[in-house]
């Protein structure tokens, strides 16, 4: 299944080809003309560490806003609007090309309104432009440079282009631009038009509430080809950590007991963490691998894959324990902690791929420099991360990535698998330490609530599979931080946080993250304050999200800057879709607050993705996920009583997607403690469905027995 439509609308057919002429023109710009500009533009008063990345560009950037747009309006000229994040490498490549080039500046100076834009901070109008330019036939991708009418309407554009390419189309497109202004008006006008069809008819989404087993089984044998049943994850290179699609698998094996799926989750998560992807002396996940073994990563690591991460990886450990997922888990946090950490407790968003204008020099090694620190240990320790003398990376470099079968080595080299871990462990601390004295990657320093949610998330996750009362203090130490600086007095939520201010309007991801990761606090800590936070925020979406007339929540608030269209974010990706995150939240609301309201939304919700589903789950993974929940009826667990902590613990160390878990001491204003209590001195467990109760138990083990009865 295609995400965009196969309807391409085409600008000016003389662009294009003048731009494919010009790319044969001898003309040539060269670095050499690159001088360091030391005025600032515009770009210095902002706050995005991407902005200031091009504070002193000799481009005269705009920040997006009443001013760049009404200058183009004004001066009836084009707008140029470059969209990128501060730790994308080929957004540095261009900048040093050509944004730092000063011929190159002059020609966007004098013919176009050049703004730059921090997609990380502004994803709704990237959001807008990515499509179109998808739309227009190309390849979507960061940097991404879009041409604009001065009514803010695309006509063209791309990602990355050559400092030749781009200066030749610079002057191409202003010519048409002044020679053609029409035709541009109209293919523009169409894109407009393309970007406000609604999701209903853009997909052509009709409503099914037909759940079934059968068309749940069908949704994985349909997905399953396109899985690598070698090095994991899916068949095609770059690769991609990608968490819905591992969630929807743990469901889906939870429910069917198909150990293909769980086969699959193992081979991806252990290749991952054996992999190049991962940083084997620090922890943590690069944001992806440019091939199919997990090897060569760009080197860039985001918070928002290292969040969801530690989810996927506790939830598998809960399933297969294996100590190496915890391991994983353990150094992630560490790295956390450690590089992303606020002193107010907010977590930052990436680190850079680059450090001293090189791809991932922070994170390889050359193989003299390992002989000298590792001394006798350094044939083991290349055995086991598969260093070669002449590099296995570029420039004679090499990247660590770790054998995947260790019993080999322990036999070759007469080691207990526990000496050779305490070796390992010993040397990750020596490495460490060693690398710490280079030239660190760009930090960017922003703390985005969306992200920092999924975080939240995933350390309560992880407390649920480890008990780890360590990452329970993290969670609600950065959750506090969230509900003070990103939260409204009318649970309206803010966007970001950088040098102790926030700002920018929320979008739909920030409250169904947040309300997510509310909810799994309430699970690990049981204080409701959470749960009734994540109920008041959900009713701020409804009010002014939600599209009650296509039944999907809209990715900007109805109070938020009106741009040319008004989107709806429904496919997954990398971070699932927010209208399957709040499809989601919404059920579980429902759940916990016993309200049917917000579970008829859910399901409706679900119902007009449903068609698409079995045709192609791989997009949609986190509503297949919410399929799953229709699958089987909640079990809710109650727990009242002094040991109430105790005993949750017990249960949500299992991996059990299809309960949910509330406890008390004692009193409660949630509907399902209602007429519920605890023997004095005990604690009781009252396992119930679809609104009834069995009888009361007061151990663990009574409860798990009538758990297996009826699950």
């Amino acid at each position: 299944m295609k995400i965009i439509s196969n309807q391409r609308i085409f600008i000016t057919i003389d662009i294009i080809i003048l731009f494919l002429m010009s790319c044969q023109s001898k003309n040539h710009i060269t670095n050499t003309d690159m001088d360091t500009q030391k005025t600032a533009n515009r770009l210095i008063h902002e706050s995005s560490p991407y902005l200031l990345q091009h504070a002193y560009n000799p481009v005269d950037w705009y920040p997006w806003g009443k001013e760049a747009l009404e200058k183009a309006k004004k001066e009836d000229k084009p707008i140029i609007v470059s969209i990128g994040y501060s730790s994308c490498h080929w957004c540095h490549v261009m900048e040093h090309e050509s944004f730092e080039n000063k011929e190159i500046a002059q020609i966007m100076n004098d013919n176009y309104v050049c703004i730059k834009i921090d997609r990380e901070e502004r994803p709704d109008i990237d959001q807008i432009y990515m499509e179109a330019v998808q739309l227009m036939g190309q390849q979507g991708g960061w940097p991404l440079n879009v041409f604009l009418t001065p009514d803010q309407k695309p006509f063209y554009g791309g990602t990355y282009f050559p400092p030749k390419g781009w200066s030749n189309l610079l002057v191409r497109v202003a010519e048409v631009y002044q020679n053609q202004i029409g035709e541009i008006q109209q293919s523009a006008e169409k894109i407009k038009e393309r970007l406000n069809v609604d999701e209903l008819e853009r997909f052509q989404l009709s409503s099914s509430d037909d759940f079934s087993t059968d068309r749940f089984e069908q949704m994985f044998f349909n997905f399953a080809p396109h899985f690598d049943t070698v090095d994991g994850g899916m068949n095609k290179a770059p690769k991609f950590p990608m968490p819905s699609i591992y969630n929807f698998l743990l469901k889906y094996y939870h429910f069917s007991n198909d150990k293909r799926a769980l086969d699959q989750i193992t081979l991806t998560l252990d290749r991952m963490a054996n992999g190049g992807i991962y940083d084997q002396i620090g922890g943590g996940f690069a944001r992806y691998s440019v091939d199919g073994e997990w090897f060569a990563p760009h080197f860039e690591k985001m918070l928002y894959d290292n969040g969801q991460l530690l989810s996927v990886y506790a939830d598998a450990y809960k399933v297969t324990k294996k100590e190496s997922y915890l391991k994983v888990i353990e150094e992630t946090v560490s790295f956390i902690e450690r590089e992303l950490l606020d002193k107010s407790n907010g977590i930052y968003s990436a680190l850079d791929a680059d450090s001293e204008g090189i791809e991932g020099k922070f994170y390889i090694w050359n193989a003299n420099h390992l002989k000298e620190l590792l001394a006798d240990d350094y044939e083991l320790f290349a055995d086991i991360y598969q260093i070669k003398n002449n590099g296995n990376w570029e420039h004679g470099e090499n990247i660590l990535y770790r054998v995947n079968d260790l019993s080999q080595i322990e036999e070759k080299y007469e080691l207990s698998s526990e000496e050779l871990q305490r070796k390992i462990d010993t040397w990750k601390v020596q490495l460490l330490e060693e690398r710490e004295k280079k030239f660190r990657p760009g930090l960017d320093d922003k703390v985005l609530t969306s992200w920092n949610a999924l975080l939240l998330k995933g350390l309560c996750d992880t407390y649920t599979a480890t008990e780890n009362e360590a990452y329970k203090d993290l969670a609600l130490k950065n959750a506090e931080f969230l509900e003070k600086n990103m939260l409204q007095d009318n649970f309206r939520l803010l966007r970001r946080y950088k040098d102790g201010n926030a700002g920018i309007d929320g979008y739909l991801e920030d409250y169904a993250a947040l309300i997510s990761a509310y909810i799994s606090l309430y699970q690990i800590c049981f204080d409701e304050k959470w749960l009734n936070i994540a109920k008041s925020i959900t009713d701020y979406t409804l009010r002014n999200f939600y599209d009650e007339n296509e039944g999907f929540f809209y990715f900007t608030d109805a109070t938020s800057e009106v741009l040319i269209a008004r989107k709806k974010e429904i496919f997954d990706n990398v971070i699932p879709a927010s209208n399957s995150i709040m499809a989601t939240n919404l059920y579980l609301i429902g759940e916990f607050f016993s309200d049917e309201k917000y579970m008829s939304i859910s399901r409706d919700m679900l119902s007009n993705i449903n068609p698409l589903l079995e045709k192609d789950v791989q997009y949609l993974t986190n509503w297949g996920s919410l399929y799953a929940l229709q699958m089987k009826p909640t079990t809710e667990i109650v727990i009242v009583g002094k040991k109430y902590q105790k005993v949750a613990n017990a249960f949500s160390s299992q991996y059990a997607p299809f309960n949910i878990i509330l406890a008390t001491e004692e009193k409660s204003d949630l509907p399902l403690f209602q007429n519920r209590s605890a023997k004095e001195g005990e604690t009781t467990i009252y396992i119930c469905q679809n609104k009834a109760c069995k009888i009361p138990v007061h151990s663990v083990e009574e409860a798990f027995k009538i758990l297996e009865d009826i699950q």
